[in-house]
């Protein structure tokens, strides 16, 4: 109770006891990219380049999706009084994008390979993007610009410091993977990862001995943070991904993470030392009170200060 009070006064949230023993254990950390080290609040830098059309299609996609780019499109579209089009029923589909149809034509905002874009185009996009196709006309990259999460350098550096071995995966294309992996100092990444091969790549390392931190904000991270030892969310996160964590980062800052997880070893260590000392207490007292040496008196005494003895030792976290 101690430690995740202290853990929430430091802007973690954690759900049970089991996710703070398994903090502890942690050897490898694998983070998602947007959303996660990036804030998510990625800011359009070219939607001037659509048509009136396009972007009255793009606003109505935009606004049936949960993704944090068609967030960003559906705010800076709203910010310029785009009006959605009419389109049919939009399907979102998990780790690839949103789909509908519009005047007869097939209609896609994604993944550059999903909506027909090559691999070779797709990787000539050296910014964060993603893809709308309307019909047969050539696809539009959409790009943005994303804000580094406070703290991700700092966390990424103190895991490793610890001797955890950090990981990114993401889905989106290998250009800005590789340049935020750089920024932060993450050796280990993949990019265009769909959100079974997340949870596929999470189950792997568990195979190999590995327990594993995922940390993921998004619809895509569900399954890899339920396939997860134990996981993290941030509290912008979807609420499908918030249910799936076992701890949820209060702020915006990453650094917590490697803290909690610190934390989480000393409290280890002060349990371990408080069952020594109940054992010793037992001990030592329990043969004394079988032989009748002990006075109800000392008997209290006894048992009230191996009671502040162990709670004392737990206050040492402070």
């Amino acid at each position: 109770t101690a430690t995740s009070g202290r853990l929430f006064r430091k802007g973690l949230l954690i759900k049970d006891g089991t996710a703070l023993e398994r903090l502890a254990e942690v050897d490898v950390v694998v983070f998602d990219k947007t959303g996660t080290l990036t804030l998510g609040t990625a800011e359009p830098s070219n939607i001037a380049v659509l048509s009136q059309s396009e972007a009255s299609v793009l606003a109505a996609l935009c606004a049936a999706s949960a993704h944090p780019l068609s967030l960003a499109l559906a705010q800076a579209l709203g910010s310029a009084k785009v009006v959605p089009a009419s389109v049919g029923p939009v399907v979102e589909r998990p780790g690839y994008g949103v789909e509908s149809q519009w005047q007869g034509q097939s209609v896609r905002l994604g993944r550059a390979q999903w909506v027909g874009v090559s691999p070779e185009a797709a990787a000539q996009t050296l910014q964060t993007a993603t893809w709308l196709k309307i019909g047969n006309a050539p696809a539009h990259a959409l790009t943005f610009a994303d804000r580094l999460r406070p703290g991700a350098a700092e966390a990424v550096a103190k895991l490793q410091g610890q001797g955890v071995k950090v990981m990114m995966v993401s889905g989106d294309a290998k250009t800005p993977v590789r340049d935020l992996a750089q920024t932060v100092g993450i050796a280990d990444w993949w990019a265009g990862v769909l959100p079974d091969e997340k949870a596929a790549l999470i189950e792997d390392l568990t195979r190999k001995g590995a327990r594993v931190l995922m940390v993921g904000d998004g619809l895509n991270d569900t399954v890899a943070l339920t396939a997860a030892y134990v996981s993290i969310s941030p509290a912008s996160a979807l609420d499908a991904a918030r249910v799936a964590s076992d701890v949820v980062l209060l702020g915006q800052d990453l650094a917590p993470i490697a803290e909690a997880r610190r934390i989480a070893i000393a409290a280890r260590r002060r349990i371990k030392q408080n069952f020594a000392l109940s054992l010793g207490y037992n001990v030592l007292a329990v043969p004394i009170a079988l032989l009748g040496l002990a006075t109800p008196l000392i008997a209290a005494l006894a048992m009230s200060a191996s009671s502040l003895t162990v709670t004392l030792n737990a206050m040492r976290l402070r």
